[in-house]
Order: structure tokens, then sequence, then C-alpha cells
């Protein structure tokens, strides 16, 4: 009768108003109750606030999950199955909570998120920072807490957990860990049957699962350190799911979560398929390279990894510059059909001022032969007056004639000195000459040194035409311009020193360096006076080197043994004897001392020009 009539509760009065079927039941934790309810205020008219039968369908609360309402827990579970009863409750104790929990019951009847637009905070502090919960009646609770009548029909008690879906947050941490397995072996099941999506979320689901209970354990622990290794293979299959999606950007996000805790080698595997896949060159070379450095098994993998990257890029490459150089020929024949509607327009307004003059002139001879004809006395003066016109327009054609054959000449030399600047301004060939360094650049890591060269001098064509016909040489635009020439010039010389063509690396270089002290364009010509075996001027230009950058010493040395091996082999070839050499090096009166001496005169050269 106590547990029925809820006697022991203070501010809770029980009326039965329809009799349930069997024994009051048993409500372990975890027990799922279904209901109607109905909630009406305590006066005269006993107004109704809420229905669930008016949603559509009963709500659901499951016991010892820290409802909201508490109370309701306890008013159901006095209730036998089909029992409808009314429960009247005290606003101190019980309903406080009542506009906060009918407010997210409606939004979810209307199919919203209940939490939508909260903040994290509790939900009394909710109530206070927006000031209303949308709804009148329930803003009137609010402001005056009055008692509440709950009228409750159950119509079902599930006991047994197994029985329906549980959520992640109706689980324990040893019902939670028992599901991991299970949620694995469907996700498998589901990537053997190649349904990616379902097993995704499989896998997805286990994780997050896992993640609850470890956010429980104390980091470093040893349970946290189990926890976290049963995680990664989870996240491996997702993201290997993700890849067969095609979602890239979720996996390079996941991996690399992944890869912060746990250094393994699938994690970059992964990461490197999914950076290729969009075009991150860089990044995907980078964990390939890992790949192949944690595993050495796996290098033949990942080399024709490597090579399916640079294939891709290639055909990216190319359809790309298709692509930017469809777009600037629209432009120039855009821009060439605009010129020729000028010139058409020109050829109308000469056509016009011909046919003005021609008329002028017949106006003219009629007022003559009309003056003849009167016989009047004006007319000599009028005649007069039409002859110097006449010589006038005389005079003045023969400077306008030579003016136009002039205009005429300077056109023809400026068409002849340079057919590149046709049809072309200023920007255009600023964008011509970055596309031709950028083609230049990537021919250069193709191994493609010809083709890459003849970019690099088509650019600093461009570059040159620009500082003698575009730009004051006092200007800024000029140092910008030498700036753009500066890369060009030694990117190069780098592929005529990889084509063996010194002299011209030297030439290069010597022209560089006279505007530029650049350590690179140094370096070069050492190595082309090297491979020339011009021993004093590479010596010369390797020791500015070390100089310049004092980390550059091992490199150098090994220029240097190099330098040595070669000029010796050139002196079996010429058949020269070490007194031949020496006395070719020193003179017929030289010493070792003298050619140091003099070594040290270079350097001190050497020096100063590097101070300058």
């Amino acid at each position: 009768m106590e547990d029925t009539y809820l006697l022991n509760h203070p501010g809770v009065k029980k009326k039965i108003l329809a009799g349930g079927t069997g024994p009051l039941p048993h409500f372990p934790p975890g027990t799922k109750l279904v209901f109607n309810f109905q909630t009406l205020l305590d006066d005269f008219e006993r107004t109704v606030i809420d229905d669930s039968r008016l949603a559509g369908r009963p709500a659901e609360i499951f016991v010892g999950k820290m409802f909201k309402m508490e109370v309701w827990e306890t008013l159901l579970m006095s209730m036998r199955i089909g029992e409808v009863a009314e429960f009247w409750c005290d606003a101190v104790q019980h309903t406080g909570l009542y506009p906060i929990v009918s407010k997210g019951m409606r939004l979810i009847a209307q199919g919203k998120d209940p939490l939508e637009g909260q903040r994290h905070m509790c939900g009394m502090g909710n109530m206070f920072h927006y000031h209303s919960t949308g709804f009148p009646e329930l803003d009137e609770l609010m402001r005056t807490p009055q008692p509440l009548i709950f009228v409750m029909e159950l119509l079902q008690q599930v006991g047994d957990p197994l029985s329906y879906h549980r959520e992640s947050w109706m689980m324990e941490k040893d019902e939670k860990l028992q599901t991991v397995p299970s949620l694995h072996m469907q996700g498998n099941a589901l990537v053997k049957q190649r349904q990616f999506r379902e097993a995704a979320s499989k896998y997805k689901e286990a994780v997050l699962l896992l993640k609850t209970v470890q956010s429980r354990e104390m980091p470093g622990d040893v349970d946290y350190i189990n926890l976290g290794r049963m995680i990664v293979p989870l996240e491996l299959n997702y993201c290997q799911c993700m890849l067969e999606l095609e979602e890239y950007y979720e996996v390079i996000e996941k991996t690399t979560e992944l890869l912060d805790k746990h250094k393994c080698v699938k994690g970059y595997y992964k990461r490197a398929k999914a950076h290729a896949a969009v075009w991150n060159e860089k990044e995907a070379r980078k964990d390939f390279n890992m790949v192949a450095h944690l595993d050495v098994t796996l290098a033949s993998l990942v080399g024709r990894e490597l090579k399916a990257l640079s294939e891709r890029m290639r055909e990216k490459y190319w359809e790309e510059k298709d692509k930017y150089w469809n777009m600037l020929e629209k432009k120039e024949n855009k821009s060439d059909e605009e010129e020729e509607k000028e010139e058409e327009g020109h050829d109308d307004e000469e056509k016009e001022e011909t046919e003005k003059g021609k008329e002028d002139l017949e106006t003219t001879e009629s007022k003559v032969k009309v003056g003849e004809e009167n016989g009047s006395k004006e007319s000599p003066i009028k005649c007069a007056e039409v002859q110097k016109e006449e010589l006038g327009e005389n005079n003045v054609t023969p400077t306008e004639g030579t003016c136009v054959i002039e205009e005429a000449d300077t056109s023809v030399n400026l068409s002849t000195c340079n057919d590149k600047t046709e049809g072309k301004d200023w920007q255009q060939m600023l964008r011509l000459v970055m596309l031709l360094q950028d083609e230049g650049n990537f021919l250069i890591k193709e191994k493609s040194f010809e083709e890459a060269s003849e970019k690099f001098k088509e650019a600093i064509e461009y570059v040159d035409l620009l500082q003698n016909k575009q730009v004051d040489k006092c200007g800024d635009d000029w140092e910008s311009l030498e700036k753009v020439r500066r890369p060009l010039v030694l990117n190069l010389s780098h592929c005529l020193l990889e084509l063996k063509q010194y002299q011209e690396v030297v030439k290069l270089n010597n022209e560089l360096l006279k505007k530029h002290k650049n350590f690179k364009a140094v370096y070069q010509r050492a190595r082309a006076h090297a491979a020339l075996c011009n021993e004093d001027e590479a010596r010369r230009d390797f020791d500015m080197v070390e100089k310049l950058d004092p980390k550059f010493k091992p490199f150098v040395r090994q220029e240097l043994k190099m330098l040595g091996e070669r000029i010796r082999t050139l002196h079996t070839r010429q058949n020269k004897t070490y007194r031949d050499a020496t006395q070719e090096k020193w003179g017929p009166g030289g010493s070792k001392a003298k050619g140091a001496a003099r070594k040290k005169k270079s350097a001190q050269k050497t020096t100063a020009e590097a101070n300058k």
C-alpha cells in the first residue's frame, strides 16, 4: 500500500483512475518505461499544459539514468502495467525543473535538437541567459512556480537491456568494453561485403565507446595505455573505409590525430595515400619516405607509389598548362578582336573626314563658279581667298605626309625588333615569366634539364624586354625585375651545369656576380671551373664559398678532392710527369713555397672581394 500510494514520499499525492493488471513489477536499473502523460495546472479550470498523445508517440525514460524530473521515476515505479493514475506534486520539492524538461520534449516532438543554442552551463543558467524558454505558458511557470498535476498511463515495461538497442550513455563501463569486439566484427563483415559507409559507422561507434571509457582513466595509467592501443586498429579501419569512400580530408585529419599519439606505419601510409589523392605532393612524399624508413620491407611498395605519384603530378601539370594556355590565348584573341574593331573605327573616321573634305571642295568650287558667272566685284577677292586656302593646304600636306612616313618607319622597326611582345601587355608578360619559371622547376624535378633550360631562357628574354622597353633603370620596378631575374639565371646555370655546358655556366655567373654577390652563383661557377680543369679559378671560387658559408666546408673539401683527381687524369692523358706539371704550375725556377705564397695572395684577394 505504501509503495502503491507513495505514502512515504512528501509533496506527492496519488489517485488511481484506472487499475492496472498483474502485481507491482520490479524495476531494475536500465529498465525502459513507456508511458503517456498529461500535465495540468492545479487551478479551477485544470488547464492542460502538455499532452504526449498530441505528439503522436508515447514518452520513454530509463530507470537509474538521471532523468531531470527525478520524481517521474518514483511515480512510474509505483504503477502497474496499464494503470492510469493522477499525481499531485508540490512546486517546492518536485516541479521546479518542469519548464526545462517540457521545452526539451516539445523540441524533440518537432524534430529539433533539444540542446540547440544552449551554452555549457546548467539548465537554469541557460534560462537566465536567454530569459525565455520560447513558450509563454512555460515562462509563466518559471516566474511563478506552482504545483502541477500529472496524469500518467504506464503502457509497457522492458526490463531486459538486451531486448532493445542501448545507446552509449546508457551503458556502464563493462558493457561498453563488451560491446566493442562485436562492433569490430560487424565492421569487418561489412567491409568484406564492400559496405564501407556502414562499416565506418560501426568502427566510429566502437572508437567513441573506448574514448568514453578512456576519459575516465588517469593518463599514463596501464588501463589508459591499453585502451589507447585498442583504439589504434579501429581508427585505422575507419580511415581505410574513408579512403575507399574518397573522403580524403577526413583521413588526413584522423590519421594526424592518431600519429600525434602513436607512430605506426599504417597510419603514415594511409595519410600519404590521402595526401597524394588531393595533390599534396610534398606531404605525400614525406609520409611515403617515413613508411620506407620505419619498415624497410615496404621499400618496393613505396617506390611504386612514388612513381605513380610522379605520373599523376605530371598529368595534372600538363592538364593545368593546357587550361592556362587556352585562357591566355582566349584573352589574346579578345584583345586582337578589340584592336581590329578600333582600327575599323579609325578607318571609318578617316573615310568620313575625306568625304567631308570633298564636299567642302565641291562647295567652294561651286561658289567660285557662281562668282564668275555673276561677274560681281567681290569675285576676285573670293578667288584670291580660295587660292590662299588652297596654297595653305598645299603647304601643309607635305609636312603631314612626311610625318606619316616617319611613323610608319618607326612602327616597322619596333615590330621587327621584338615579335614576342606582339599582342601582350606587361602584365601578360609577367604572368608568362612566372608560368615559364614553374614549368622549368617542374622539368628540373623530372630531370629534363634541356627542356627546363629552354623555359628559363625564354623567361629571361621576357624579363630583358620588360627592363629595356617598359621600365626606368633608376626606378623600383627595375629592382623588382632584377629580383625576378636572379633565380631564373641561377636555375638556368644549374641546368647548363647538368648538361655539361661549363663555358656557358661561367659566362652566366660572371655576368650575375658583377651585379650581385650571390653564394649559389659562386658555387656553380666554381664547379664549372673545376669541370674545365681551371684549377686556380676553381680554388679561388671554392675558397670564397667556404668563407661565405663555413657550414659548406665538407662539400668544398669533397669538390677539391674531385678537382685534384680530374687534374691528375688530365696529366696522365697528356703524358705529363710530376716534374712537368710542377714546372708548368710554378715555373722553371719555382718551388712549393712560392706556390704557397701565391695561394696566400690569391686567398687574400678573394677575402677582399667577399668583403666588398
